[in-house]
């Protein structure tokens, strides 16, 4: 029976386009429990491990998927052709700090950054490597800001303690993205942070008054469960 499971498990993994978390698969094979479902991909880590081949199973934002080994990257490239989504140097220095001090709202953002951050903020939010985690119970009642289970997969983390030093995130940045600094590209987030400040000053019009507003914060924080994420990352999507 094991044996079987083991082979199920297997088979759902490889048709999976994102990470299965434990519960995910639990409901897909309803007979068995969690802890044979544990058993049966660590047995399959162990066996590809053992294989020393082309791919891999890994635990990856808090699921496991299969992932092909990073020294064949270039020979996987050859074959797919794949065009990297541009992403601007400014905009991988804003996630490396939302990345560290998440849960952080966007004027800490700029104070470290020393410059507006609205456009690139967006592009992130775009990318689905940040998400909105609530809004701040301040003045202004500002936007708090995290990563998402996008951002541990293309990343290659488990959870947020995996996070490497900043000079990893360049390195692993540069297989992922375009990175570049073109004019086009800074025009693009000149013009979108121009249309959040003009969004931002719609919203403060229309924000209510200190006295009707509720007085508890909407803060959700990275350690929230990951169906919440998932759910939440599904609607900025």
């Amino acid at each position: 029976m094991m044996e079987d499971l083991k082979n199920i498990v297997e088979s759902i993994l490889f048709v999976a386009g994102e990470p299965l978390t434990v519960d995910r698969i639990k409901r897909v094979v309803e007979e068995a429990d969690t802890a044979e479902i544990r058993s049966a991909l660590q047995q399959l880590m162990e066996e590809y491990d053992a294989r020393h081949g082309g791919y891999t199973l890994r635990e990856v934002a808090g699921g496991f998927q299969f992932r092909t080994q990073p020294a064949y990257t270039e020979w996987v490239k050859r074959l797919l052709s794949p065009k990297p989504p541009r992403l601007s140097r400014a905009a991988l220095e804003t996630l490396a700090i939302i990345a560290y001090k998440q849960p952080v709202i966007r004027s800490d953002v700029e104070h470290l950054r020393g410059v507006d951050c609205g456009g690139v903020l967006r592009v992130l939010l775009e990318r689905r490597l940040i998400r909105v985690l609530g809004r701040k119970n301040i003045p202004g009642r500002p936007l708090i800001y995290g990563t998402t289970r996008r951002f541990l997969e293309v990343f290659d983390l488990k959870d947020l303690k995996d996070l490497p030093s900043t000079e990893e995130i360049e390195s692993v940045a540069r297989e992922k993205f375009d990175l570049t600094d073109d004019a086009e590209t800074a025009d693009a987030d000149r013009q979108a942070a121009s249309d959040v400040r003009a969004e931002d000053a719609a919203a403060e019009a229309d924000e209510p008054s200190d006295r009707e507003r509720n007085s508890t914060t909407s803060h959700q924080t990275p350690g929230g469960t990951l169906a919440e994420e998932k759910d939440a990352d599904e609607k900025n999507g």
